[in-house]
């Protein structure tokens, strides 16, 4: 795997931070405002030394707008110019494979060495959107694996009678990494020698087992030659505690409201959460990998989360309605992740 960026705030005694973002649309503005924020955000996260900025497939959701991954990715990638971009991640059963190895290629010829393709096998929104995106959903799923093995082989050289190639795409050995939320998706890794991702920031179950699974079944391969697992980790950083529960609020009304059935633009932040004891207890569940304080308060809960999980690398992310805030909170963050690396 490359090699953190060498700058003052991110050392290379820590492990690497990376951004994922899903283009949030903050209540009362427009899926251009969200493009213009994640860029911004991308921009940002370049200048403190995070090493990737993911951008996630979701469909029919009016509080996020990246649902052509790759076009936003294309964005970012125009904005910056040493962080790593990709998606973390594209539902590939969305997608034929040759058509993601086409735009990924095309990608990676505009940005050379600097574009990641995280995949994932949920369809990225409800049963009746998928049908509309699939037209037929028999099967999809169920052929994810063989599915990255085809993706892999358009990545590759193409061989004497190879009918149809990835133009561009071939021979450009895009890195793939699958992204999971259970063991599934952490023995297709290690069986393909793929690193992974585990989207512990809304899924944290089976965490620990996850890790487990791939880190004791990992068998190397031509992209790599040892396990290389990421953790997700909602942060919720500003410069006191009760700012950054106050910003914290907003992820947990998206949560509820997506329980209830009424998706829709990221909520402004509350005093008080408007839920019953039960939804309470659900939404605590699902976001139990969160870190939410000021700089210390976070510098703690990371060390605690390094020291369970022992990542390779951290994906932060942050639903936080303002934008400044969210920005002075990837700040916080990367602060204390300095401060972690000088202990």
């Amino acid at each position: 795997m490359p090699a953190p960026p060498q700058l003052e705030v991110m050392e290379a005694a820590m492990i690497p931070f990376s951004v994922l973002d899903l283009s949030p649309i903050p209540a009362g503005s427009t899926a251009a405002d969200a493009f213009r924020h994640s860029r911004e955000l991308a921009q940002h996260a370049e200048k403190l030394g995070y090493l990737r900025f993911w951008l996630a497939e979701h469909h029919n959701m009016t509080g996020i707008a990246s649902a052509a991954t790759s076009v936003v990715i294309g964005h970012v990638a125009a904005g910056t110019s040493t962080i790593r971009v990709g998606s973390g991640g594209v539902m590939l059963p969305n997608h034929a494979p040759l058509v993601i190895a086409e735009q990924f290629g095309t990608l990676a010829s505009l940005f050379p060495g600097r574009i990641d393709l995280g995949l994932g096998r949920a369809p990225g929104t409800d049963q009746t959107t998928a049908r509309a995106l699939r037209r037929d959903l028999q099967g999809s799923a169920d052929n994810f694996p063989d599915d990255v093995v085809e993706l892999q082989r358009f990545f590759a050289e193409p061989v004497e009678g190879q009918r149809v190639r990835a133009v561009p795409g071939a021979g450009l050995e895009v890195p793939i990494w699958l992204l999971g939320s259970s063991t599934f998706s952490a023995q297709l890794a290690a069986a393909l020698g793929l690193p992974f991702a585990f989207a512990s920031h809304f899924a944290p179950d089976y965490l620990l087992t996850a890790l487990q699974v791939y880190r004791t079944q990992f068998r190397p391969s031509k992209q790599l030659d040892r396990p290389y697992a990421m953790v997700g980790v909602n942060v919720f950083a500003a410069d006191t505690t009760d700012e950054a529960e106050f910003l914290f609020t907003s992820l947990q009304q998206q949560f509820i409201n997506l329980r209830r059935g009424t998706p829709g633009q990221l909520p402004p932040p509350v005093k008080q959460v408007p839920w019953n004891d039960a939804e309470r207890a659900g939404v605590d569940h699902s976001l139990a990998c969160s870190v939410i304080g000021d700089q210390r308060e976070v510098e703690a809960g990371l060390a605690s989360l390094i020291e369970q999980t022992q990542p390779d690398e951290l994906i932060v992310t942050a639903q936080i309605y303002d934008h400044a805030a969210r920005l002075r909170s990837f700040e916080i963050t990367a602060q204390a992740r300095a401060a972690l690396a000088a202990l």
